[in-house]
């Protein structure tokens, strides 16, 4: 096996199957309220820049949508003041709930602990027209646990996932550079509607983690990497699949954590 690939190796083509972006957002100013508190609002000025408050900062800044599943935007926000950070907003517009997944990459390496870490905020959302939020909010989710899939992200980038607890899930490269290679990482998986997940990991091996939010009405994904490079530069990189079914594991006693 050659050794171990960084984000620039596995990740070039691989947004091959990636929806479009979209404009549809230009014009509109969005407030998300964050249920553990704290809001920021946006302002889409254009196509790829957002204005945005929070509190007593502001500022404007590059942002990408996709409308991952109908009603449903998948958002990438690029701080530049921030650059080990990222954060994404997966905000169902029907629904009104939001969920942020903000990403940080650690200065330093401790063995045995992801280099980036993921933090989670479920919301709500205000388009100022009046309408409130319905249904349940983004929550935690044991649903996708036993399914096993392969993700075609590209004629070149073949992937097999087992989701095998509510913490972890195992993967591996079938056709692309990291073909032969696998492992098992930490994950976590959010709820958002019906057939509609939000599915984030964060890498052992390499500094790198990814979110994701899964429609799997139209077996479609739409998703973010971000880390670092083998030269330690930072990387964002855009992905999406096609989703090809293999079956589903169900535990007949005792369950997965």
């Amino acid at each position: 096996m050659s050794e171990w690939k960084t984000v620039d190796d596995f990740a070039k083509g691989i947004d091959g199957n990636r929806l479009p972006r979209t404009d549809a957002l230009v014009g509109l100013t969005w407030t998300v309220r964050h249920d553990e508190g704290g809001e920021v609002t946006l302002t889409f000025t254009d196509e790829s820049h957002a204005a945005w408050t929070a509190g007593e900062a502001s500022g404007t800044d590059r942002y990408e949508a996709v409308e991952g599943a109908p009603g449903i935007y998948f958002l990438t926000l690029i701080d530049t003041k921030t650059p080990r950070e990222c954060a994404v907003l997966i905000a169902d517009v029907d629904n009104r709930r939001t969920l942020s997944v903000e990403s940080t990459i650690a200065e330093q390496k401790v063995d045995g602990v992801p280099q980036v870490s993921q933090v989670f905020k479920p919301g709500v959302l205000d388009t100022g027209d009046g309408v409130g939020p319905k249904g349940e909010p983004a929550a935690e989710t044991r649903e996708l646990i036993g399914f096993r899939a392969l993700y075609r992200y590209s004629p070149n980038h073949l992937y097999e996932h087992v989701y095998l607890s509510s913490e972890r899930y195992a993967w591996q490269c079938l056709v692309g550079e990291q073909r032969g290679h696998g492992d098992v990482d930490l994950a976590t998986a959010y709820k958002i509607s019906d057939n509609r997940y939000v599915f984030t990991f964060r890498e052992f091996r390499i500094p790198v983690a990814t979110t994701w939010l899964y429609d799997l009405d139209a077996m479609r994904t739409t998703g973010t990497f971000f880390g670092l490079n083998g030269e330690g530069e930072i990387r964002s990189a855009p992905g999406g699949a096609h989703v090809e079914p293999l079956g589903r594991v169900s535990y007949p006693d005792e369950q997965p954590v």
